[in-house]
């Protein structure tokens, strides 16, 4: 066994001999019983957060609904694909909110008052906020200062910088005809295109996991049996070609949209695939273990809220495109909470050590779903916030519940 092996390696170790369909499901039975419910949770949530509202409002289900939906869960699920990072460390960023606003103004002063190249203006505003993570990191490693307080200076802070920046106009509006303003609300994948994402999304799935179970089975471990990866990718073309050819009904798929899986699929195979990934979870799991492994500990926290503010950036820039302008309360209002929120829901432990980037994907769609089906309801924003509160609460008590049954079970 390495130092660098997951808690999922470990437990493939221990279903050495279980292979194909059968095994795979007696497997996930022993994790659910051992208190690894992974996404369970939060997939049995969407569907009844679904089902509720479209018995009560026909609409929500409709393609232009879903449509509308995508493409607002892309912006702050980017924000929270950088907030899985920092909590699978064991860290918190209360900042991402105000990273996102600050670059959203540093990008649209750049390329709206003074007259930069749009991509220039996005690239400024991208390295500021890689800056910011990295200041976080040498904080921390360097004096001690507890993340919290860090990344809370860092939101009142930056903020204050928003604000300055702005000056006394406050807003600035973006060109319609603008690439990024028309990347955010007009660019949608072409048909034929989307379908080829589909197949090469499930070809790509079964390739990557064939590649995978052909080195377990070079170094002698056990590896999931070729039946079970065609079975998954079958579902994976299925499933994914259903969603795409009912999105198709209306506008179809957003590019933004795809940029934001994009971004998922590339931090799932960095985290689940390479060293870099595993020694997040290692230090998120024991961060004195892993530095008596030879893992950079200080390095590993610095790259953690580097992505974590750099993924900010990203997402400030698309929110702004998506409303064409940036503005005082732009990072603002419930971004911070939401971006948080969607990484906790999605499944990441605030504990540190699990998670996977799919939580900023799952979470966001949660939370995106209690919003639109609220507002479909006419119910105002005070119905959303106590239905998120009451979501967010949930799943950390579902965490907390299946970390102790994880524990006691390792005991037995």
């Amino acid at each position: 066994m390495t130092d660098l092996e997951t808690p999922t390696d470990l437990k493939d170790e221990r279903l050495i001999g279980r292979q194909g369909l059968r095994g795979a499901a007696e497997g996930l039975l022993d994790r659910v019983r051992g208190g690894d419910l992974g996404v369970l949770p939060v997939v049995i949530g969407l569907i009844v957060i679904w089902s509720v509202f479209q018995a009560l409002n026909p609409i929500f289900l409709s393609s232009v609904n879903l449509v509308n939906l995508t493409l607002e869960c892309a912006p702050v699920g980017i924000i929270a694909l950088g907030v899985v990072v920092v909590l699978l460390v064991g860290q918190i960023d209360l900042s991402v909110g105000s990273v996102s606003g600050l670059t959203s103004a540093v990008m649209a002063v750049f390329f709206v008052d003074r007259r930069l190249p749009v991509w220039l203006a996005i690239l400024a505003a991208i390295v500021i906020g890689c800056a910011i993570g990295w200041v976080y990191g040498q904080i921390f490693n360097r004096f001690g200062v507890p993340s919290f307080v860090i990344t809370m200076a860092g939101l009142l802070g930056l903020l204050g910088v928003q604000l300055w920046m702005l000056g006394a106009k406050g807003s600035i509006n973006l060109p319609f005809d603008s690439g990024l303003v028309a990347f955010a609300q007009l660019a949608f994948v072409p048909v034929w295109l989307s379908y080829v994402f589909v197949v090469v999304a499930a070809a790509g799935l079964f390739a990557s996991g064939y590649a995978h179970a052909r080195r377990r089975r070079k170094a002698s471990l056990s590896a999931v049996s070729t039946q079970l990866l065609v079975a998954r990718s079958v579902l994976v073309l299925i499933g994914l070609g259903v969603v795409v050819w009912y999105l198709n009904q209306t506008r179809g798929v957003g590019w933004m949209f795809v940029l934001f899986l994009a971004l998922v699929l590339v931090m799932h195979y960095v985290l689940g695939r390479t060293k870099f990934g595993k020694s997040i979870y290692a230090v998120g799991g024991n961060a004195e273990a892993a530095r008596r492994a030879g893992i950079n500990v200080r390095a590993v926290y610095t790259s953690a809220f580097v992505l974590c503010t750099t993924l900010a950036a990203v997402g400030g820039v698309l929110a702004a495109a998506r409303l064409a302008a940036v503005n005082q309360s732009s990072g603002g209002g419930d971004v911070n909470l939401n971006a948080i929120a969607a990484a906790v829901i999605g499944g990441t432990s605030l504990f540190g050590g699990r998670g996977t980037a799919f939580a900023a994907l799952l979470g966001i769609v949660v939370i995106q779903s209690i919003s639109s089906g609220l507002t479909l309801l006419n119910l105002d924003s005070s119905f959303r916030f106590m239905v998120t509160g009451a979501v967010l609460l949930l799943a950390v008590a579902v965490d907390s519940v299946a970390r102790r049954s994880r524990v006691s079970h390792g005991r037995a």
